[in-house]
């Protein structure tokens, strides 16, 4: 069965932080109205499709998933090196009080939306490049680890599926990040970091987020193999992190109907936290590219409410290309992910790249 093409004179400067903020937020707006013009024209061209395109799968049972990122896998050890994020997200079931009234009266859910609720728990950890000198390294990234918990309502309708999600946690030492790094070093023989005197200080950490992905373009054949398009489309708010985002995902393989890609740690281009099986095996090679306009990075900008923490100067404008592997037996799906993201601040010597590992379980 075949698819169809579905998609602003003071005589004072101003200060170095407020213009940071002035620009990127600026930046944030222009690309959110960019964002809301291409993803209007993505939905309409997705619901005219929506007919011809399978059912979905209608699975009761949740998804259990863990999200391994690290600079490991491209033999580096600096700036975002390591994320790791384990989640719950529930089968199709009625939801109840809050999560009812983000599903229905926030994200539009209609009688036959599938809706999901989650909770998910996460660490992250950021470096300089030069991870054996104790002094302050101003033109390198600052350290920061970040450990949060997140709730989120995934609606999935038709072809399409949006979702809402809250992190809450802390930044700074109370995260534990040079725990956490230096005896992770210690198991592996790994030299020790010796800067962690210098992160990013204590605070409490907010981000709340929609994301929207639509199943742009299809083709499949009768026996399941095929390729798909996904546009998505995003925004983030706190004081952790605040940016708009869009992309596009390629994929090609069978049984595509199952999912919208791997899992990953945000802000990344990530799927939906779920899969639904199809077939006993399935599998599909992907691409993608994101791009973001970033008003605020708390790991880069420090904090917004107090002077003295480390900084550097930000890129306003960030993108990243991904590629990989997703292989899906019975109830359980690995995939793997290799990412280059470009410079994210002014003094960064080349661009990030770091893989991930996901493995995802129904139960």
């Amino acid at each position: 069965m075949a698819g169809r093409v579905l998609w602003r004179p003071d005589s004072t400067p101003p200060k170095r932080g407020s213009m940071k903020r002035r620009t990127g937020f600026s930046a944030l707006f222009a690309c959110a109205l960019a964002i809301s013009a291409g993803a209007a024209q993505a939905q309409d061209l997705a619901q005219d499709a929506a007919e011809d395109a399978p059912p979905l799968p209608m699975d009761e049972r949740a998804t259990w998933s863990f999200v391994w990122e690290n600079d490991y896998f491209a033999n580096t050890d600096r700036n975002y090196t390591n994320g790791v994020r384990i989640s719950y997200l529930s089968g199709l079931k009625q939801p109840h009080g809050v999560s009812s009234t983000l599903a229905h009266d926030i994200l539009g859910a209609g009688p036959d939306a599938g809706i999901r609720r989650g909770f998910a728990v996460g660490h992250s950890i950021f470096t300089p490049e030069d991870t054996l000198a104790t002094e302050p390294l101003p033109d390198q990234h600052p350290y920061a680890g970040w450990l949060y918990g997140e709730y989120s309502v995934v609606v999935e309708q038709r072809q399409r599926v949006q979702q809402i999600t809250l992190q809450a946690g802390v930044v700074g030492p109370a995260a534990q990040g040079e725990w956490l790094q230096n005896n992770w070093h210690d198991l592996i023989n790994g030299d020790p970091v010796n800067g962690w005197d210098n992160q990013i200080g204590n605070e409490p950490g907010f981000v709340l987020s929609y994301d929207r992905q639509f199943r742009a373009l299809r083709e499949f054949g009768d026996n399941g193999f095929g390729a798909d398009l996904t546009p998505s489309i995003g925004a983030s708010l706190g004081n952790v992190d605040t940016r708009a985002r869009g992309g596009l995902t390629l994929r090609i393989g069978n049984d595509l109907i199952s999912d919208y890609g791997p899992p990953r740690v945000r802000p990344a281009l990530a799927g939906a936290g779920f899969f639904s099986p199809v077939d006993d095996f399935s599998w599909y090679l992907f691409l993608g590219v994101n791009g973001s306009a970033v008003a605020h990075n708390i790991f880069l900008d420090g904090s917004l409410f107090r002077d003295g923490d480390p900084s550097v100067e930000k890129n306003v404008l960030v993108g990243e290309v991904q590629a990989g592997l997703a292989l899906q037996f019975r109830r359980f799906q690995v995939a793997y992910t290799f990412v280059t993201r470009t410079k994210e601040f002014e003094t960064q010597t080349s661009a990030q790249q770091f893989g991930a590992v996901s493995l995802s379980m129904k139960f």
